[in-house]
C-alpha cells in the first residue's frame, strides 16, 4: 500500500505531487508506526516521505502549515536538541517571526512534529492521536 516518494530533483530534494495521502514520517517513531497501522487497517492508500532524509523546502513547509492552519511553533518539537541549542522556546511567536521558525525547521527537520498526513482534500493533520487518525481516515474516504 505505502510507497516511497520519488520525483524530480529541486535543489537536491526529491518530491512530486501525486494523488493520495502523503505521510511525513520518521521510521523510528512509534507514533508514525501507529499511524501507518491505522491507515493500513482502514485500507487507506498513502505514500511515505521520510522527511529527515527528504527534508522539505521552506516553501513546502509553509504550504503544509497553511494546510494544517497552524503556525511553525505549533508543530515544532521544542524538546529536540536543535531547538534547545537555538533557544527556540524563547523565540517570538508572531507573524514577523514565522520565516525564522521555518528556516530553523528546514535546517533541522527533526524539529518538525510527526507524523504529518497531507490529505487529498487539501488539508492536513498531525496524526499523533487516535482522533486525528480517525479524522484523516474519514476525510480520505470522502475523497475516493
Amino acid at each position: 500500500m505505502a510507497s516511497a516518494c520519488g520525483g524530480t530533483a529541486e535543489a537536491g530534494r526529491s518530491h512530486v505531487t501525486i494523488p493520495g495521502m502523503e505521510m511525513w514520517h520518521n521510521p523510528s517513531c512509534s507514533k508514525c508506526a501507529g499511524a501507518r497501522q491505522s491507515l493500513d487497517a482502514a485500507r487507506v492508500p498513502y505514500r511515505l516521505r521520510a522527511y529527515l532524509e527528504q527534508p522539505p523546502s521552506a516553501e513546502e513547509l509553509a504550504e503544509v502549515l497553511r494546510r494544517l492552519d497552524a503556525r511553525p511553533w505549533d508543530v515544532c518539537r521544542l524538546g529536540e536538541r536543535a531547538a534547545v541549542e537555538r533557544g527556540m522556546a524563547d523565540w517570538p511567536r508572531d507573524e514577523a517571526s514565522v520565516p525564522r521558525w521555518i528556516e530553523a525547521m528546514v535546517a533541522a527537520p527533526e524539529l518538525i512534529q510527526r507524523p504529518i498526513l497531507l490529505l487529498d482534500d487539501g488539508g492536513a493533520v498531525v496524526g499523533r492521536t487516535p482522533e486525528a487518525l480517525t479524522d484523516a481516515v474519514r476525510r480520505a474516504a470522502t475523497t475516493d
